[in-house]
């Protein structure tokens, strides 16, 4: 930490002070040399505008988060006044007077205007990846392509009983399979008049059609001509086809010299999928971003893909690979016209919510600047080099999910904070877009009115289960004993709600303007599960869903071809609103007569995933990563996951199903155990036998015993306080 200061006194990273406003050397250096240079904003006029917006943005803030904590309060006491049996009717009515549940105004649609056609018309994969890392964050940019070959054959979805290992070098039997699964893919979703892909032997372009030619020497061409759009190559000698299905395209490559290619009967080396449509760039649950150094460093890597500079050095096989981004593709339209489809994902920048503060930049009264404004403010000033480029948003548009909002009122202020932004940065009012994550319980109660008041720049709603099952929890701390996590994903309030997000989508006109997300499939591991169940999110009116890497995109993206998102939407618009009775029902154990056994495995769970997750957070900074659970099943973890298992021990102990001696001594089981699954990571400290020491240990154990006095139950504010902790040693 002295050499930290050390190095910034002389490398003129000093704090600067606006108007009382103090800005940490590194961001205000970081600002002006790499961000301002190339747009049409002046230092002065940024720093004056930001910091004169942001020290009055600030109290509002405050006031929203005081709300808050005084709607917990007498949602607490109720519950503790009506513990034995709640009659439903006055709990509603609570809910109204106490203005957790505000009343529904007249029918509307959304105004949105200037949106992608990759939010609006095209449905398919999304990615969420941690902005922190640029390589990540690049392979995420990059993956709007993927090969379906790469993708069948090296995950679960083929076996690898018979011979069909995918160990070593490449193996035939196994490629055979991959190529079968690639023909029946082609089968089901372009069909031919005559025959099937499997007795395809070569491609001919003639006119505006495809020929095809048949082992048996015949010709027959695609059922609906409309889906060949373009091609590479001769005419008599293809390269490439290009077909679209439900507004995706896929690239069927053709190289006679290609391993693949010279043994297929059509020389078909490959199927390359449009796969991340989209993808969320986070600063947020996905990183552990605690200060200025750490905010440089993602706002950095935003920075590098908005300019469309950014690379990232890796070594393989011995050799130093630049990673970069992707260019479009070229190739010949049915009119042998050049044409171009875009060779990236379209990306969005998820800021913060409205909780957390960061040291970065100290406001006038002394306070920490509201994590959300700064984002706000910064991530838009890097979007300004995109607008001139166009190789993200074609539109001009800028898209910013905002999470953790609690009603309509905190809707309000994230548009209201948006404007500003547009003010100081000299963008037409609207420039901004919205994506509103649906993951609190007050915010979904009343969404229709938290669309409303964001109806001129909404783009996307998205239910976060994970999160949202963590304020179910905490929201209702009071009322009992939640049921066990695994029940919670059978329970009324949660597959109401994913219907009702939907349903309110459609009501306001989100389709076609607009995504309607789902979320994460947690295991990278598991394709062939993913595969068999993912299907259930298009088919539920979701127009793209989350997947954990480039190779799920990739398989997901069979699940749009397969299902008509908009025709989907269409037949969903028909049926009746989602029960909001169901989505307000507690998911609290009527009768908790759990065996020992039972309530001590389901800690053993809770404690086993709080630790392997915050000792990569706190000890290394790691913010999002794949981490064995219990069973040593590699789960995706956030602080999304880290709030439910964290809160559901705490309400377990506040209702006395177990004690604080039970879970701190298997705290420490865990924690042995977890040591052994980092085994082989370098950089790993063992908690085990260093209790009092180890932060971590310290502040998984804080989040548990705490919980119930976290706002909202969310883990940040410790979380953030440890990594400090930690950095500083």
């Amino acid at each position: 930490m002295i050499f930290s200061k050390l190095f910034s006194i002389f490398s003129g990273e000093k704090d600067a002070v606006v108007d009382q406003t103090t800005i940490s050397g590194k961001l205000y250096k970081f600002v002006n040399s790499k961000m301002l240079p190339g747009t049409d904003i002046t230092e002065k006029e940024f720093w004056d505008g930001f910091v004169k917006a942001a020290n009055e943005l600030a109290t509002e803030n405050k006031d929203l988060l005081k709300k808050r904590d005084e709607i917990q309060l007498k949602l607490d006491e109720w519950h503790k006044n009506n513990k034995d049996k709640i009659d439903f009717e006055e709990y509603k009515k609570f809910l109204k007077e106490i203005g957790y549940l505000v009343e529904e105004k007249e029918k509307f649609q959304i105004e949105t205007s200037n949106v992608d056609d990759e939010i609006a018309k095209i449905a398919g994969p999304q990615l969420v990846v941690p902005i922190d890392n640029a390589r990540y964050a690049l392979n995420a940019a990059n993956a709007r392509w993927g090969s379906l070959y790469d993708a069948l054959y090296g995950t679960d979805i083929i076996s690898e009983d018979n011979g069909k290992e995918k160990s070593g070098g490449y193996n035939p039997k196994r490629g055979e399979q991959v190529i079968a699964l690639g023909r029946e893919f082609l089968d089901v979703n372009f069909k031919l008049e005559n025959g099937s892909w499997s007795d395809v032997k070569s491609f001919a372009k003639a006119n505006d059609n495809l020929n095809i030619r048949l082992e048996n020497e015949s010709f027959t061409k695609l059922k609906n001509l409309s889906k060949f759009v373009g091609y590479k190559g001769d005419k008599e000698s293809l390269t490439s086809i290009f077909l679209k299905n439900n507004n995706l395209h896929i690239e069927i490559q053709i190289n006679s010299n290609h391993p693949i290619g010279k043994s297929d009967k059509a020389n078909i080396s490959d199927i390359v999928s449009e796969s991340a449509i989209s993808t969320i760039m986070d600063l947020e649950d996905s990183v552990a971003a605690v200060d200025a150094e750490d905010k440089v460093k993602c706002y950095s890597n935003w920075l590098g893909i908005m300019k469309g500079n950014l690379e990232a050095k890796m070594q393989k096989g011995g050799k130093t690979i630049v990673r970069k981004l992707n260019e479009d593709i070229e190739f010949l339209d049915i009119n042998d016209n050049p044409t171009k489809l875009h060779g990236r994902s379209l990306l969005l920048i998820r800021n913060v919510g409205h909780l957390m503060t960061n040291p970065a930049i100290k406001l006038k009264d002394g306070s920490e600047i509201p994590e959300g404004i700064m984002d706000a403010f910064i991530t838009v000033l890097c979007a300004k080099h995109d607008f001139k480029l166009k190789k993200n948003s074609r539109t001009g548009s800028v898209y910013i999910v905002k999470p953790k909002m609690h009603g309509p009122e905190e809707v309000a202020f994230a548009d209201k904070i948006f404007s500003k932004v547009e003010e100081v940065l000299k963008l037409e009012p609207n420039t901004i877009k919205m994506g509103i994550m649906d993951e609190e319980r007050r915010t979904t109660v009343n969404l229709k009115e938290a669309i409303r008041n964001a109806k001129k720049r909404i783009v996307f709603i998205n239910t976060g289960f994970l999160d949202r099952t963590g304020d179910e929890m905490h929201t209702s701390f009071e009322a009992g004993p939640m049921i066990f996590k695994g029940d919670m994903k059978k329970s009324s309030w949660l597959n109401t709600y994913e219907d009702w997000n939907v349903d309110i989508g459609l009501e306001c006109g989100f389709s076609g303007k607009a995504q309607i997300g789902k979320g994460m499939w947690a295991m990278p591991d598991k394709m062939k599960d993913m595969i068999e169940q993912k299907i259930g999110h298009p088919k539920s009116g979701a127009n793209c869903a989350w997947v954990p890497s480039p190779t799920a995109a990739t398989l997901h993206s069979t699940h749009y071809h397969q299902i008509n998102v908009f025709d989907q939407q269409k037949e969903l618009a028909s049926r009746g609103r989602a029960n909001l009775d169901n989505i307000l029902t507690i998911p609290v154990a009527d009768r908790p007569n759990w065996s020992a056994d039972q309530i001590q495995k389901e800690i053993e769970n809770n404690c086993q995933g709080i630790l392997g997750y915050v000792v990569r957070w706190v000890d290394q900074g790691v913010g999002c990563s794949k981490v064995p659970d219990i069973n040593n099943v590699g789960l995706m973890e956030d602080r999304a996951t880290l709030r439910i298992s964290s809160q559901h021990i705490a309400n377990w102990l506040h209702h006395e199903i177990c004690t604080k001696e039970q879970v701190m001594d298997t705290m420490k089981k865990m924690a042995k155990v977890v040591d052994g699954q980092n085994a082989g990571d370098k950089n790993y400290t063992p908690m085990d036998g260093n209790f009092d020491n180890s932060i971590a240990f310290k502040a998984a154990c804080d989040l548990v015993f705490e919980g119930k006095a976290q706002p909202s139950g969310y883990t940040e504010p410790i979380l953030h306080r440890k990594r400090l902790e930690k950095k500083k040693i």
